[in-house]
C-alpha cells in the first residue's frame, strides 16, 4: 500500500500538539510537530509508540513498512527524509527512543 493510503489507516492526531522522541540519557533529540510536512510522520510515530510503547528497532521495522515508498527514497537520498532516516539509525544501532505525547491545548 502507498504512504498516503496507510496514513488513512492510523488513529488520529488532532489531539496532538508534537511528540518528543527521548534517547536513554532522558535527552529530547527530536520533536515531530503537528503541522503540514510533518503530520504523516506524527501519524506513524504516534501509531507505533501506541502499538510498541517506545521507537524500537521492532517499532521501526513497521514503520519503514509504513512509509511504504518513501522509504526507499529515503535509502537512495540519506538527509531527504529525516525521520525515516531516524528509524533506520534505530534498527542499524539496536537503540530505542521513548516518546512523550504533548497534547494539543
Amino acid at each position: 500500500m502507498a504512504f498516503a493510503d496507510n496514513l488513512k489507516t492510523l488513529p488520529g492526531i488532532s489531539h496532538l500538539a508534537a511528540l518528543n522522541l527521548i534517547d536513554a540519557a532522558d535527552a529530547v533529540v527530536a520533536s515531530i510537530e503537528n503541522k503540514p510536512g510533518q503530520a504523516g510522520s506524527l501519524s506513524v510515530y504516534n501509531h507505533l509508540a501506541q502499538l510498541y510503547g517506545a521507537i524500537s528497532p521492532e517499532a521501526a521495522k513497521k514503520g519503514l513498512e509504513l512509509y511504504a515508498e518513501h522509504t526507499e527514497d529515503a535509502r537512495g537520498n540519506p538527509g531527504k527524509h529525516p525521520n525515516i532516516d531516524r528509524l533506520i539509525g534505530l534498527i542499524e544501532r539496536g537503540e530505542t527512543l521513548r516518546v512523550k505525547q504533548v497534547f494539543a491545548v
